[in-house]
């Protein structure tokens, strides 16, 4: 078993990420260390976690050399203050390991155009503007199924909006396999989080938490301190009615259904407990609750990350190891691929 996920390394990371994704990496991780422990010999060592940075699929938006290279120590340094275990799973960042961008680029053959035009995230964030898309975006796709392949992982994690993704990785895999008569190829299963956390913003509810919403209020920032925490909790929008007894209750309101959601997702619970707990309440007694709940949870992974950023040799001596298991672990598939496609290398 090998699970294999990745995210774009961007800046000012906030609790979307974290309870988005980060979280369930080190869950993994730890579910992971499980399955390692009852492997017998013949398993064991093989059933790995690969983590990594797509600085790769960054570059789709233009950005300055210097803030992409502390984009992503950043993210670095939040995944090993959030729990990543560098001795225990595989972290590294996309562009330490060439075998990436070469595989994706011998997948340009087999991948078809009509695959990539159905593609919905390519619409979705191109609009109007197809035309001064850059092809890098069109191709995305594509080196996320290379992302995947040669590592030959079992399962990839994905949301709802990456399952197409993982699809075509699927697709590609097996034309591959198919063309050039070879086993090569796994086909990648994918991976439900058990707690998969949509975070909206705090200004409004029917928008993802993002760190490009120009308001700073919207979103709890990883480096918030303790009070702003609680000033961004206690003035994030809400409505007037009381908490309901169940979750239905919440239908048709979006900022109450985000908060109540965040709370449920930090402490395990179900948003009809939350709602069970708190039923008859206004936001006045619920929105401490929740900051509370909030700096206690973010306080330790704040204090370590804040610590770990300023040291730059440490997060790169981090990266460059992860990166050289990454490429042992890639080099095999890598090279099986040239040589089913007749390249000498």
């Amino acid at each position: 078993m090998r699970v294999l996920s990745g995210i774009q390394p961007t800046g000012n990371l906030h609790l979307g990420n974290y309870l988005g994704a980060i979280r369930n990496w080190v869950r993994m991780q730890d579910e992971m260390d499980t399955v390692v422990a009852n492997a017998d010999s013949a398993t064991n060592g093989r059933s790995q976690c690969f983590f990594f940075l797509a600085d790769m699929h960054s570059i789709t938006v233009h950005e300055g050399r210097e803030q992409r290279i502390r984009n992503v120590r950043d993210m670095a340094a939040a995944l090993v203050a959030a729990g990543i275990d560098p001795d225990r799973s595989v972290l590294f960042n996309q562009a330490r390991v060439p075998a990436h961008a070469e595989l994706c680029w011998l997948l340009n053959g087999t991948a078809r155009i009509g695959w990539l035009n159905r593609m919905t995230q390519f619409k979705d964030k191109v609009g109007k503007d197809r035309e001064g898309a850059s092809i890098g975006l069109f191709v995305y796709p594509v080196l996320q199924a290379a992302d995947i392949l040669v590592y030959n992982a079992t399962h990839v994690p994905v949301g709802e909006d990456q399952k197409q993704h993982l699809e075509l990785a699927r697709d590609i895999a097996t034309k591959f396999n198919t063309d050039f008569g070879v086993e090569l190829f796994t086909l990648p299963d994918p991976i439900i989080p058990k707690e998969s956390a949509r975070i909206m913003s705090f200004r409004d509810g029917t928008a993802k938490m993002s760190k490009s919403d120009p308001s700073d209020m919207s979103r709890i920032n990883l480096t918030d301190d303790d009070d702003a925490i609680m000033q961004k909790v206690k003035k994030a929008k809400t409505d007037p009615e009381p908490l309901p007894e169940t979750a239905e209750g919440l239908a048709g309101r979006p900022e109450a259904n985000n908060l109540v959601g965040i709370y449920a997702t930090l402490e395990g619970r179900t948003a009809d407990a939350v709602c069970a707990e708190f039923a008859g309440k206004g936001f006045g007694a619920f929105k401490p609750a929740l900051g509370e709940l909030l700096v206690e949870t973010l306080r330790p992974i704040r204090s370590r990350f804040m610590e770990l950023r300023t040291d730059d040799a440490a997060l790169d001596a981090i990266l460059e190891k992860g990166a050289a298991k990454a490429s042992a672990a890639a080099e095999p598939t890598l090279r099986a691929a040239y040589d089913a496609m007749g390249l000498m290398r």
